[in-house]
């Protein structure tokens, strides 16, 4: 009788887990973001006549390549970007994290299933001899063994979804770091790439540097010979002298810019400093991408890693506040157990020798001094921290895009001012060359027509490598394409 009661109560406990299972409190989704662009912007950008001075041209829908440091046509470049995915550590250590939250992920959605543990055991005994022989026993002893067998099955009913909504929080934890990993992807592609520009920049500009300290070098020798022939004051060759340290001045801090992103690159891809890569890249040599994509700020927040990972991070606090709401509810379980138990090893399977379990058992929390409730509340409040944080990061993801939109179209225009001045000055030196082969002007006043010229130079370099560096920005800040890439990529 009483096994049939409890095999009754199992079949209305089993009843009670087809029953819809009660919604936690309301988590709010936040609004999606309204933008429809990211202000005022012209079709394209202002251009110039020289090398990366084509003008950009903004494509409004045009998809991110998930390759795109390609466009700048450099293999030495592109081989700089495979060798860092490779080594980079950072990426290792966000692949195993990804890995580390499948696994979690696979271990809390079997936790659904019935769970089976068999065991073994061997115990020896002795009884003191008022008792009598074991039953069974043809021993006069009072020493005997016990062999045991059992099956031990237990499962937990979901009634009221508690271990859905820990899946459910297992499952959008692995999307956020599989969102995390992408933005590590990215992060390192975009740092190889602005890395080398700038070091490109930066050579460009110790070039030109070096050219106005030799003119300048020149025109302090010309001022102190005609000091000598008193033609000129003390005051000239000393102001010369301050020009020339000057520039000779800018020189060390280029050189300290240059060095550290030798060493930067060493780090992305894996390797120490007196092992960096040749950062040895020329600005004449890579491509400007003058056709540049622009999502639509809907497309962004489905394809930004980071406003992805944010958003999986908001369905995992949500899930948690069904968790910890549910806690607050009864808790069910079935339990079977069948054994077999002798004296010996051989009659274990013998008549009489086997007993079973069957138990289903509910327990509710009547009293805890409010700690579940306050266990509530508190994954309610950090849902909505994760929402607003998600907010955040849209609105971020919204604002790297307009930065990087608005750099690009200050670039063309700095490119195009620096390039109008260097003409003028070009223009400048021509007459002056003219004028000194008619013996019209010294040569002092030519060498300040090419220092004019050569300084003029160094503002169309730092134009040029700004317009490079922020095309790699605006790329980044689009996504870097991620869901169009097609090579090996951080494990997902």
């Amino acid at each position: 009788m009483f096994v049939k009661i409890r095999a009754a109560a199992v079949v209305a406990l089993l009843a009670l887990t087809a029953c819809k299972s009660p919604e936690p409190p309301g988590t709010p989704v936040p609004p999606a973001p309204t933008a429809t662009g990211y202000g005022a912007l012209p079709p394209q950008t202002a251009s110039a006549p020289v090398p990366g001075g084509e003008a950009q041209r903004f494509v409004a829908g045009l998809d991110v390549p998930g390759q795109w440091w390609t466009l700048f046509h450099s293999e030495k470049l592109s081989a700089l970007v495979d060798r860092a995915i490779v080594a980079n550590p950072d990426i290792a250590a966000a692949q195993a994290a990804l890995r580390q939250a499948r696994e979690t992920f696979y271990a809390q959605r079997s936790s659904a299933y019935p769970t089976a543990q068999g065991s073994a055991s061997v115990s020896r005994q002795q009884l003191p001899t008022y008792y009598s022989p074991p039953l069974n026993s043809n021993s006069s002893e009072y020493i005997y063994g016990v062999h045991t067998l059992s099956l031990d099955v237990a499962y937990t009913p979901d009634v009221f979804g508690n271990l859905r909504y820990q899946t459910a929080s297992a499952g959008a934890a692995l999307r956020a770091q599989r969102f995390m990993t992408e933005a590590t992807y990215l992060t390192l592609t975009s740092n190889v790439v602005i890395t080398v520009l700038q070091a490109a920049g930066l050579r460009a500009q110790i070039a030109t540097a070096k050219r106005v300290i030799a003119i300048d070098r020149h025109l302090l020798d010309l001022t102190r010979t005609q000091r000598t022939d008193a033609q000129a004051a003390g005051l000239d060759v000393l102001t010369q002298v301050s020009a020339l340290r000057a520039a000779e001045a800018a020189i060390p801090p280029l050189e300290k810019q240059l060095a550290q992103t030798r060493n930067a690159l060493a780090r992305l891809v894996g390797a120490s400093p007196d092992a960096a890569p040749d950062a040895d890249f020329d600005l004449d040599a890579l491509h400007l991408p003058d056709t540049l994509p622009l999502s639509l700020p809907s497309a962004l927040v489905a394809h930004r890693p980071d406003i992805a990972a944010a958003e999986a991070n908001l369905a995992e606090q949500s899930a948690q506040v069904g968790v910890a709401y549910t806690n607050r509810l009864p808790n069910f379980s079935i339990t079977a157990q069948t054994a077999t138990q002798a004296l010996s090893l051989g009659a274990l399977f013998g008549a009489g020798t086997f007993l079973s379990d069957l138990t289903a058992q509910v327990t509710q929390t009547f009293y805890d001094h409010g700690t579940l409730k306050h266990r509530e509340a508190a994954a309610i409040a950090a849902y909505d921290q994760a929402a607003a944080a998600y907010v955040g990061t849209t609105l971020d993801g919204l604002q790297n895009v307009a930065d990087s939109l608005a750099a690009l179209k200050s670039d063309g225009d700095a490119l195009a001012a620096a390039y109008g001045s260097q003409l003028a000055a070009q223009r400048a030196l021509e007459i002056v060359r003219r004028q000194q082969a008619l013996g019209a002007v010294s040569a002092l006043v030519t060498l300040n027509a090419e220092q004019a010229d050569a300084q003029a130079e160094t503002s169309v370099v730092q134009a040029r490598a700004n317009r490079y560096m922020d095309t790699a920005a605006l790329f980044e800040a689009l996504g870097g394409g991620w869901w169009n890439r097609t090579e090996t990529a951080p494990e997902h």
